[in-house]
C-alpha cells in the first residue's frame, strides 16, 4: 500500500542516505556474450545474505517488455507471442537484480496473491478506473479520426494489434498460472547453470499463495527471526518501488536491512536499461540503506525529560504509525508524547487512549492546516503562471525587424525590398530593442494584440475543478459531511460510526505491518475519512478483529475486483453474472460511475464512487455457478503453497531427495543446520522438479533443461499458536553497524551540495587527476567538442557525465565539485543507486 510522495520527502529531508552502487556488466568477445560470474565478491564491497523480491507484475512485466524494445510485427516474425516475450524480459530483469545484489543464502520471489478485502477495494477501484479510461480513450480516438477524415485529411488505416490487458495480472487468470510455470523453469535453469546460484536456497511464492508479495516476505522474516536458530545478523536486501517498504523494513527491527529501488523521474525519454521504464536512466535506479536513515531518525526522535525511559526502537514504531504528514506529525508527537505516559504502539498494537491525545492536538491545528494548504496551492499556481510567461518570452526573439530588414522565407516568391537609408533603419531597430529591454513584458505586444481575443490555449489560467467543501473557509466541517456523506454535521452517531471504522483501519494497518493479516474480511466501508477533531472517546471503539477469517479464492477475487469489460478472464457462466440484467449482483458492476476529484486536479487522484461488494451476496450468487468449473479452472481456483528450490551442491538437496524416494506424505521439519538456520515444514510437491530429470521449457525460444540439477518441494513457514505476538525488538546477539552520520550532517540538512557515496565502503579510495593529467586530457580531447578543457567551450562535466568524486582538490582553474572524470567501461551507463537505511 504505497505512501504517496513519501520517498521524495525522505530523500529530500535525509539526502545522505543515497549510496550509488556499481554493476558489473556482461562482456562480449568475438560476438560471444560472456555472462557475469555472480559467485565473485560484490563490487559494492558488501555481501548480502538474502535477496527478497516482491514481484509486482503490473509494473515489472510492462517495464521488462519495453526494455527489449519489441514491436508486435517483430514478435510474429520470430514466432513469439507477446506474453512469451514478456516472460523472457522478466527473466532478464531478475538476472540483473541478482547480479547487483548477489545474495549468498536466500532468494525469495513473492508474487502478489489474493489480497485482503481492505486492499481489494483499492484494486477494484484501479481496475474499474482503467476500464473506464480505456473506453473513453477509444471513443475519443474514433471521434478524432472521423473529424480528420471529414476535413479531407488522411490517416493510415488502424492496425489490428495484439493488445495486452494488464488486468490479466491478477491471481486466478491463465496468465498468472503460466507465469508460475515459467518461473519454476527459470529457477531450475539458473540453479543448474549459474555458479552464483549454486549454494543458495530459492523460495517461490506464486499468485496462488494468498497475500501481497511484500507482506508474504515480511511474514517469512517475522517467522524466521522468532526461531531459536535465526542468525540476528542476517543482511537482507528488499527490492521494490513502493515507499511503504521503508516502513516494513523499519518494522522488522533487523539491524541490516537494505532496500534497492528504482526512482522514476519525469522528462527522461530514454528508458532505464535495468527496468525499461521511461522516466529515468540506469544511473538513477536507487535504493535505501538503513544504516544512515536510522541515525537520522534517532536524532529526529530523541526527546529529553520524558516521564518514561526513552527507547529508540519503540519511538521508531510510533514513527511508522504516523507516517502521513510526517514533518508536522513528528513535531506534534514530540510535543504531546510527554503527556501520554508511554509510546503509542507496542509490537503492532495501538494504545488508543494515547493516540486520541495526538489526534486531538492535530484537530486543534486542523483549521490552520487547511488554510496553509490553500495558500501553498495558490502560491504554486502563481509561480507556475510566472514560469509559463518567462518560458513563452524566452521562446520568441526580443523583436522582429520589419520593412526592408524583415526576414523572408527561403524560396519564397516575394523578393526582399531594396535597402534604403540603412543607417536610419538600424537606428530605429536599436531604439526598439532598448525599449523592449527596459520593458520585458513588451508594450508593443499589448498594442499589437489590442482588440484581439486570446485563444483558449493561450490563456494562462486553467479551469479548476469545482470544490463545494472549501476547507479553507468557515463552515468546512458542515459542508464536508453534507457533500461527502449526505448527512448533517450535527449527526453525532453517524460521525462516531465513521470514526469507529477509521480507528479499526488504523489498528488493522499497523497489525498488518507487524503481525500479519489480522482479518481477511475487514475493510473500511466508506469512501471518505473523518477529521482528526472527530476522534473523541475512541478508547473503547475497538477491541479485536474476528478470528478465523479466510481469504477469497482466486476466481472469487476476480469477481470482486474486475469490471464487466474484463469478464473474458472468467469462466462463461461466471462472466454472465457481471453483464446479465437479471443477475442478482449486477449492481456490483456499473458500466459508468462518478469520480469525485475531492479537491484534486486530475481524475487519477480522485475517488471512484463504486459500490462496495457484499461478500455474502457474492458467495450466494457464485454457489450456483461453481459446478460449471472445469478441472483446470478448479485447479486455478485453489490456494497453493510456497515452493523451496535448491541445487545438487546444497546440503539440503540429499535430505529432500530422500523424502521423495521414501514417498513420505507426512510434514517434515527442515533441519536448521542444513539451511543457514532457516526452519519450516516440507511437503512433497505433486508435480516436482527433480535432479537428473529433464525440465520442459514453457517458452518456445528457450531450450529444455536436459541435465537438471535442481530439486523443489513445498514449503510452509514455521507455525505458531493463535495469539502469538512477534516481538518488534532487536534480537539478542545482533551487531549494530557502526554509526556513519557525522555531527555536521544533521545540522546541515539539505543545505549545500551533497556528494553520494559510491558503494558501501565509506573509505573507498577514489581516483583523482593532477594538473599534468588535466593537461594531457586537454591535449587529446576531441577537437569537435570545442576549445578544450580550459578554453571557452562547454564545461567538461557537460560532455562527460557520471563517475566518482575526487577527495583531492581539483585544478585551480576549476570550482570545487564541478569536475567528474570521464566515463569508464562499467559505469555510469550501468550504474544503479542504492539507498540504505538503519534503525
Amino acid at each position: 500500500m504505497g505512501v504517496p510522495a513519501f520517498f521524495r520527502w525522505l530523500s529530500r529531508k535525509y539526502p545522505s542516505i543515497i549510496v550509488h552502487c556499481l554493476e558489473e556488466r556482461p562482456k562480449e568477445y568475438n560476438g560471444v556474450k560472456i555472462p557475469v560470474d555472480t559467485s565473485k565478491p560484490n563490487p559494492n564491497e558488501v555481501e548480502f545474505d538474502n535477496l527478497l523480491r516482491g514481484l509486482s507484475l503490473r509494473g515489472l512485466s510492462l517495464r521488462g517488455l519495453s526494455l527489449r524494445g519489441l514491436s508486435l510485427r517483430g514478435l510474429s516474425l520470430r514466432g513469439l507471442s507477446l506474453r512469451d516475450e514478456m516472460m523472457v524480459a522478466i527473466f532478464e530483469y531478475i538476472d540483473r537484480l541478482f547480479n547487483i545484489v548477489r545474495p549468498r543464502r536466500v532468494l525469495y520471489m513473492a508474487i502478489d496473491g489474493v489480497a485482503p478485502r481492505a486492499k481489494m477495494n483499492q484494486q477494484r477501484s484501479r481496475r474499474f478506473r482503467a476500464s473506464k479510461e480505456g473506453v473513453e480513450l477509444a471513443e475519443e480516438k474514433q471521434k478524432m479520426r472521423e473529424e480528420v477524415i471529414q476535413r479531407g485529411g488522411y490517416l493510415p488505416p488502424e492496425e489490428i494489434k495484439e493488445r495486452f490487458d494488464s488486468n490479466c495480472i491478477t491471481p486466478g487468470t491463465e496468465f498468472m498460472d503460466n507465469l508460475a510455470k515459467c518461473l519454476r523453469y527459470y529457477i531450475a535453469d539458473r540453479l543448474t547453470n549459474d555458479p552464483g546460484w549454486r549454494n543458495i536456497t530459492v523460495f517461490l511464492s506464486d499468485a496462488s499463495v494468498p497475500g501481497e508479495g511484500e507482506h508474504k516476505i515480511m511474514d517469512f522474516i517475522r517467522r524466521q527471526r522468532a526461531q531459536p536458530n535465526h542468525d540476528p545478523n542476517t543482511h537482507h536486501c528488499l527490492c521494490g518501488a513502493d515507499a511503504d517498504l521503508i516502513m516494513l523494513g523499519l518494522a522488522t527491527h533487523e539491524p541490516n536491512f537494505t532496500i534497492i529501488r528504482e526512482e522514476f523521474k519525469p522528462n527522461k525519454p530514454r528508458p532505464c536499461a535495468l527496468c525499461g521504464q521511461i522516466g529515468h536512466e540506469i544511473k538513477d535506479c536507487q535504493g535505501l540503506a538503513r544504516e544512515k536513515k536510522g541515525e537520522y531518525l534517532e536524532k529526529e526522535l530523541t526527546m529529553a525529560s520524558l516521564p518514561f525511559p526513552f527507547d529508540f526502537e519503540r519511538s521508531v514504531d510510533d514513527w511508522v504509525f504516523i507516517e502521513g504528514a510526517i514533518d508536522r506529525l513528528v513535531g506534534i508527537y514530540k510535543d504531546v508524547v510527554h503527556k501520554t505516559g508511554g509510546y503509542l504502539t507496542e509490537h503492532g498494537f495501538v494504545n488508543l487512549e494515547r493516540v486520541e491525545l495526538i489526534m486531538q492536538a492535530v484537530g486543534v491545528a486542523e483549521d490552520n492546516i487547511f488554510k496553509k494548504r490553500k495558500d501553498d496551492d495558490e502560491s504554486f499556481k502563481r509561480r507556475m503562471k510566472e514560469k509559463k510567461k518567462r518560458m513563452k518570452a524566452e521562446q520568441r526573439p526580443s523583436f522582429v525587424p520589419d520593412g526592408q530588414f524583415a526576414p523572408h522565407a527561403l524560396g519564397g516568391r516575394d523578393r526582399p525590398m531594396a535597402v534604403q537609408n540603412a543607417r536610419q533603419a538600424a537606428y530605429e531597430m536599436r531604439m526598439q530593442g532598448n525599449q523592449r529591454n527596459q520593458n520585458p513584458a513588451g508594450s508593443s505586444d499589448n498594442m499589437d494584440n489590442r482588440g484581439v481575443k486570446r485563444k483558449a490555449e493561450d490563456s494562462d489560467s486553467e479551469p479548476e475543478p469545482e470544490d463545494n467543501v472549501r476547507l479553507w473557509e468557515e463552515g468546512w466541517k458542515q459542508r464536508y459531511y453534507k457533500t461527502k456523506f449526505d448527512v448533517d454535521a450535527t449527526d453525532d452517531e453517524f460521525r462516531k460510526k465513521v470514526v469507529k471504522s477509521y480507528v479499526e483501519g488504523l489498528c488493522w494497518v499497523l497489525r498488518y505491518y507487524y503481525q500479519g493479516c489480522a482479518s481477511w474480511k475487514w475493510y473500511f466501508p466508506f469512501h471518505y475519512a473523518p477529521f482528526a477533531s472527530d476522534f473523541k472517546d475512541i478508547k473503547g471503539m475497538f477491541s479485536d478483529f474476528e478470528k478465523g477469517t479466510k481469504p477469497f479464492k482466486p476466481l472469487e477475487q476476480l469477481m470482486g475486483v474486475f469490471p464487466a469489460a474484463s469478464g473474458n478472464f472468467l469462466p462463461t457462466t461466471w462472466r454472465a453474472l457481471m453483464s446479465d440484467p437479471e443477475s442478482s449482483i449486477i449492481d456490483f458492476y456499473p458500466d459508468d460511475f462518478a469520480i469525485d476529484l475531492n479537491g484534486k486536479k486530475y481524475a487519477w487522484q480522485g475517488v471512484a464512487l463504486l459500490p462496495f461488494v457484499d461478500e455474502r451476496r457474492l458467495r450466494a450468487a457464485l454457489a450456483d455457478v461453481y459446478p460449471d468449473l472445469s478441472l483446470e479452472e478448479v485447479r486455478r481456483n485453489s490456494l497453493g503453497s510456497d515452493i523451496m528450490f535448491v541445487g545438487k551442491s546444497h546440503p539440503l538437496c540429499d535430505f529432500i531427495r530422500e523424502l521423495y524416494l521414501a514417498e513420505s506424505h507426512e510434514a517434515t521439519e527442515i533441519p536448521a543446520e542444513l539451511c543457514h538456520g532457516i526452519q519450516g515444514i516440507l511437503n512433497l510437491d505433486e508435480d516436482p522438479i527433480l535432479p537428473d530429470k529433464p525440465v520442459e521449457s514453457p517458452i518456445p525460444t528457450l531450450r529444455d533443461i536436459s541435465s537438471n540439477n535442481a530439486i523443489g518441494i513445498k514449503f510452509k513457514d514455521p507455525q505458531y499458536d493463535d495469539g502469538f505476538v512477534f516481538k518488534a525488538v532487536i534480537l539478542p546477539g545482533a551487531k549494530i553497524p557502526s554509526k556513519v552520520l557525522k555531527p555536521g550532517d544533521w545540522e546541515q540538512g539539505n543545505r549545500g551540495p551533497w556528494r553520494p557515496q559510491l558503494g558501501f565502503n565509506p573509505n573507498r579510495q577514489q581516483a583523482h587527476l593532477d594538473q599534468s593529467a588535466f593537461r594531457k586530457l586537454n591535449h587529446y580531447a576531441d577537437r569537435n567538442q570545442g576549445p578544450g578543457l580550459f578554453g571557452a567551450g562547454p564545461p567538461f562535466e557537460s560532455q562527460h557525465r557520471g563517475g566518482q568524486y575526487s577527495n583531492a582538490p581539483p585544478p585551480r582553474s576549476y570550482h570545487q565539485g564541478n569536475y567528474r572524470p570521464p566515463q569508464r567501461d562499467h559505469y555510469p551507463q550501468n550504474q544503479c543507486e542504492f539507498y540504505t537505511f538503519l534503525e
